[in-house]
Parts: structure tokens; C-alpha cells; sequence
């Protein structure tokens, strides 16, 4: 995002606000917690991670996201970088040298969703509708690469903005990409009756370990979606690619409930992959198929191995892209 929001935005007063809970007590589990608010709408972003852990329009959830006394869980909100999806046994090689990240999905064998979703992220409020969260990725075990990333989170009259934004400050090309993780709900107790229109035309297979292993044409299958259809029983843990564009360059997924609630997630070109989770696998059963989590990402799943849409960020380089929710369906009955 520029100096100046890219749609009408609301008026807000006074500044993004920041708080622990009260100081007799035990600190929230994700750190401070960011306060956004414009006319309905309330969004809160916490420290650690600089996680979307809630956002509201006229006290109905967008998000379904965690609970201040919470930790997050599920990456339910959090950002995805400096890469998202996994890296097969946390190895790859770059620019002719071999790295080993630390694995953190030991089950599998892989490194999932990057290095700064639990870290610490330093707030700087702009107004009572806008806020930067930054911070600094040091050199480290498995990626000896410096980044500045920066992330504006703005509430506008059309719904919320996010930009995502990393700058290399160290003196070597580094490998890059990024990714969000919210989880879409439409006020129902399940997504099976939900309409879900995905503008996309090829999906990645996987493997056991959820790993890249070939990619698809969705016609004339159960994951084109590229009209709205309910999406019944489909299990997904999928990747998309081949994303159909509007006229505006923005690629949209709408989420639609029985009821005619839609929400709308759209990204713009330096998202041109998205993977779709309707959390089946969660550990609480109470969390399966009740949201479903849209996530915009610059690069494939494992993209530190294929090589596949990872940017190799040059020193003094910055990159961005933008994602955003769209509420003109948003404020009907469930």
C-alpha cells in the first residue's frame, strides 16, 4: 500500500491501540494486542506473529480466528514467510549452497509456513484505522539471509487490506516468498451447504508428506469450482494455481452461506497461488469444517526445492503483495 489507502476508507478516531492484559495478570500467550476499528468494523492484530486474531464487522465474526487467552493454533491468521506450505525435510539449496531449516513438522519430516509467525513484531499504529507491524529477520541457522518485513494491516469501507512487504538487508541474494493463513466463516456450524467460487484451473497433487508431487486440470472434476457450487463433502488440502483474473488484476474467492452471507478474499498478482483448507485434519473436532481457510501464497508449497515463483531477493531489493476481504455480501442474515 501507498501513502494513501487504494479505496474509500472510513474515518477512524484516535490511534491503534495497544495493551497487555491487566498487569496483575499473566500476559496474553500472543503477546500485545493491536486494536483497528472503522464504523462496524474491529480487526485485532497481536505481537507475536503479527496474527489477524480477529476480525469482526457489527460483532459477527469475518474471521474465525483465537481467543486472547489462547495460543493460536491451526496458523489461524498467521503470516507465512519468509516461505509458506512446507520444504520437504527442511533442505534445499540455494544459489549453490545447501541449507538445513529446523524441522517443525516432525511428523512429516518437513518445515512449514516459515520463520516469523512466532516471533515478536513491533507496532507502529498510523491511525485508528491503519497499522505497520514489522520486524527483523536475523541471519539464522537454515536461511543466513537479512530481511526487514513490514505489514500493513487497513481497514477501508470495502472491508480490510493487507499488504505484505520484505526488503533484503543483507549482502546476499536471498530466497523469498509469503503467505497468509485466514480462516473464512459465513456464521455456519459446517462448510458442506456453503457455496465456494475458486477462479482457479489447475491444482498441485501431493503426497503423504503433503509434498508437490504433479499438478491437474480442475475440469470436469470435483475441485472446479470456478462457478459457484456447494461444496458438499469435498475434503481439501489443496493448492491452486492458473488463477482466472478480473479486469482489475485482482483474482476473488467468495464463501457463501445457505443463507446468502458471502465474503469475498481477493489477491492481487504477486499472489499467484492460493491453497484451500476446509480443516478436516484439525486435532479439535469441534474446529473441523466450520471454516474455511483461503490462503493467498507467492509460491507453491516446497518452493525452496522446485525453485517454482521463489523470488530471489536481491540486496537492497524490496518486494510486496497485496490481499484484501471484500464485505459487500457480508452484512445480510446468516
Amino acid at each position: 500500500m501507498g501513502s494513501e489507502p487504494s479505496r474509500d476508507c472510513l474515518t477512524g478516531k484516535g490511534g491503534g491501540r495497544d495493551h497487555r492484559p491487566g498487569a496483575a495478570g499473566p500476559a496474553a500467550p500472543s503477546g500485545r494486542q493491536h486494536h483497528l476499528e472503522a464504523g462496524d468494523q474491529e480487526v485485532t492484530v497481536t505481537e507475536v506473529g503479527a496474527t489477524l486474531r480477529v476480525y469482526r464487522v457489527g460483532g459477527v465474526p469475518v474471521l474465525d480466528g483465537f481467543g486472547e487467552d489462547e495460543l493460536c493454533r491451526d496458523g489461524r491468521g498467521q503470516l507465512l514467510i519468509p516461505w509458506p506450505g512446507r520444504v520437504g525435510d527442511g533442505r534445499y539449496r540455494f544459489r549453490g549452497e545447501e541449507h538445513q531449516l529446523p524441522l517443525n513438522e516432525v511428523p512429516l519430516g518437513n518445515a512449514i509456513h516459515g520463520l516469523a509467525r512466532w516471533a515478536s513484531w513491533v507496532a507502529e499504529p498510523l491511525s485508528a484505522r491503519r497499522l505497520v507491524m514489522r520486524h527483523h529477520l536475523h541471519p539464522q541457522e537454515g536461511y543466513p539471509f537479512d530481511l526487514d518485513l513490514a505489514v500493513t494491516y487497513e481497514l477501508c469501507g470495502a472491508g480490510l487490506e493487507v499488504e505484505i512487504a520484505a526488503t533484503n538487508r543483507g549482502r546476499l541474494p536471498a530466497p523469498y516468498g509469503a503467505g497468509a493463513h485466514p480462516y473464512l466463516t459465513v456464521g455456519t456450524p459446517s462448510l458442506d451447504a456453503c457455496r465456494l467460487r475458486l477462479p482457479a484451473a489447475t491444482r498441485l497433487l501431493s503426497d503423504p508428506r503433503l509434498l508437490p508431487c504433479g499438478r491437474t486440470p480442475v475440469d470436469g472434476t470435483e475441485y472446479d469450482f470456478r462457478k459457484e457450487r456447494p461444496i458438499g463433502e469435498l475434503r481439501m488440502n489443496t493448492a491452486f494455481s492458473d488463477l482466472v483474473r478480473d479486469a482489475d488484476g485482482l483474482a476473488r474467492v467468495s464463501l457463501t452461506s445457505p443463507g446468502g452471507r458471502r465474503l469475498v478474499l481477493w489477491m492481487d498478482a504477486g499472489f499467484p497461488w492460493l491453497m484451500v483448507f476446509t480443516g478436516d485434519t484439525h486435532p479439535r473436532l469441534e474446529d473441523r469444517r466450520r471454516s474455511l481457510a483461503v490462503e493467498p501464497m507467492t509460491c507453491p508449497p516446497d518452493a525452496f526445492r522446485s525453485g517454482e515463483d521463489l523470488v530471489a531477493l536481491e540486496p537492497g531489493q524490496t518486494v510486496a503483495a497485496r490481499w484484501g476481504i471484500d464485505l459487500a455480501g457480508f452484512r445480510v442474515p446468516a
